[in-house]
């Protein structure tokens, strides 16, 4: 892959079929449908990995997350894509199996920018060390569901609008871990 593909992001129709390739501001700029992924890691202890997005992202920077989202390039497949992210982002491997996708459109109320994608939703199991780039991401840290679903009740402004939405729909398709 090269690296100016990692610029733009694949333009989809609704029911998922590529329809074009777009640069990756301009489609957030315009809230053009495209394809992107999302993954959520456990651990063995039934935690989830969370990452805050880095400060200086140019969109919903700060804001805490699932473990790695993002999009894939033209020339890449969508497992492909996350498990490379999820390397590049926080420094592991492990499998990742495909959950569901949906589409949803989010504007971010500081930089302006809008996501309007079909987003893929990835799981995984991991109970390695983290290591993360922190040109991408601010922190990260374990979370139980318990403490989780507390803290976003109150304080749901620092978290990502797909991640609530993917976090509840997990929770709708029982996708989450059972304590």
């Amino acid at each position: 892959m090269s690296p100016e593909n990692r610029n733009y992001v694949v333009l989809v129709d609704p029911q998922g079929q590529a329809i074009g390739v777009e640069e990756k501001l301009k489609a957030h700029q315009k809230g053009l449908l495209h394809k992107a992924f999302s993954i959520f890691v456990w651990n063995s202890k039934n935690e989830m990995l969370l990452q805050q997005r880095n400060l200086n992202k140019y969109h919903f920077g700060g804001l805490w997350s699932n473990t790695c989202c993002s999009h894939p390039s033209p020339d890449e497949d969508l497992a492909q894509a996350a498990h490379r992210r999820l390397q590049e982002e926080m420094g592991f491997y492990t499998p990742l199996t495909q959950a569901f996708s949906f589409i949803y459109k989010a504007a971010d109320p500081k930089s302006k920018l809008i996501e309007h994608e079909l987003d893929t939703v990835f799981v995984g199991i991991y109970d390695g060390e983290i290591r993360p780039d922190l040109q991408e991401i601010e922190a990260y840290r374990w979370v139980t569901l318990d403490a989780l679903t507390q803290e976003m009740a109150e304080n749901p402004e620092q978290f990502t609008e797909w991640f609530k939405i993917c976090l509840a729909m997990m929770e709708e398709k029982q996708l989450l871990p059972q304590i």
